[in-house]
């Protein structure tokens, strides 16, 4: 791996040309033109990404990636580090809240260890990528080296290139971590430059006492490591996570192979954010999938200028609310697809 491999990505804008045939199409549908707003412009984000007048999903994937956080030695969540290790075995089982909702969508879960703090028993359906047993407590020192960072951002990019190769063509990324908010909320106030309070919520629910905790540990590593806002790969390093960077390497490999990505909430939307400061033409190929309830993703979305599909107060993680969107991408290309032309309808176009 380079020593700067992220930025060697090469990706390219969408073109203007391919929203041009989407809309020409969308428009002449027997309906008022917009009529069904976000599901007609769906159909032209993947019109224009895959660069078909008519775009198909192949295969459906939803990845998890899971790690642990040394921060959580700081009082930062209201749950045991061990969580994390107890629920990936619960999505290998089948039993965890992605799993139905992918079933119900049709997409396959992939669940990846990239810094789990559990030397796991030789297990065929767990992907082992592990790059770390947890990250440090950026409290004190700083989460990740500058080398840990970018194996991360790796782990997540080949993994998503390999999907890819496969023939998946629509990927959702999740997460799976103890005290994951955390560096979350770092990122996020770093990178959008708002401050630590607005950006920080209450992840799996502390109170009032651990909150305040919570925000004064974030302002103390920030204060503590000064990451450049405009290194996105130092501030991963410093107050990141690795479950983070591997969602922001599936990002960059689904943008530079021309294939949507849906983010889920929160978490992910911080390896988004990472991804994004590396090369902002990845949101071109981003679906927001629903807007969470942890209140640092409205300022992610805003700083990426990305709107959500969904608002129903998710705040779970593990890749959910991404699978529910995918079932509105794939919604908007039924209706680009089957729905009759005035003309093949016999319809007027004087519809009011």
């Amino acid at each position: 791996m380079a020593k700067e491999w992220p930025f060697q990505i090469k990706i390219e804008p969408l073109k203007e040309e391919w929203f041009k045939k989407a809309w020409e199409r969308l428009d002449n549908l027997t309906k008022p033109k917009g009529s069904l707003g976000r599901l007609e412009e769906l159909a032209a984000q993947m019109v224009a990404i895959f660069e078909t007048p008519y775009p198909k999903i192949n295969k459906k994937l939803s990845f998890v990636f899971a790690g642990d956080h040394g921060v959580t030695e700081e009082g930062v969540s209201a749950f045991p580090k061990e969580v994390t290790a107890q629920m990936i075995y619960n999505f290998l089982r089948g039993g965890a809240g992605i799993n139905v909702l992918a079933r119900f969508s049709g997409a396959e879960v992939k669940v990846v260890d990239v810094g789990v703090d559990c030397k796991f028993e030789n297990i065929p359906e767990l992907i082992d990528k592990k790059v770390c047993f947890g990250t440090r407590n950026f409290a004190k020192e700083q989460a990740l080296t500058r080398e840990e960072a970018l194996r991360c951002i790796e782990v997540g990019y080949e993994l998503a290139k390999e999907a890819i190769s496969e023939g998946y063509n629509l990927i959702g990324i999740g997460d799976m971590g103890i005290g994951n908010t955390t560096p979350s909320s770092a990122i996020t106030a770093v990178i959008t430059g708002r401050p630590v309070e607005e950006v920080t919520g209450r992840g799996t629910g502390i109170n009032d006492h651990f909150f305040q905790r919570k925000i004064e540990v974030i302002k103390k590593a920030i204060a503590l490591h000064k990451p450049n806002p405009e290194d996105p790969i130092d501030v991963l390093s410093k107050v990141g996570g690795a479950e983070i960077g591997a969602c922001a390497g599936v990002v960059l490999a689904c943008a530079e192979r021309r294939v949507p990505v849906v983010m889920d909430g929160f978490i992910t939307g911080a390896g988004v954010l990472i991804a994004y400061k590396i090369n902002p033409l990845v949101k071109n190929y981003v679906i927001a999938s629903h807007r969470s309830m942890e209140r640092g993703h409205q300022a992610q979305l805003e700083y990426m200028g990305l709107s959500p599909l969904l608002d129903l107060n998710l705040r779970l993680g593990e890749g959910t609310g991404a699978a529910l969107a995918m079932l509105l991408i794939e919604a908007s290309l039924k209706i680009y697809h089957e729905m009759a032309t005035f003309d093949s309808a016999g319809v007027s176009k004087n519809l009011h």
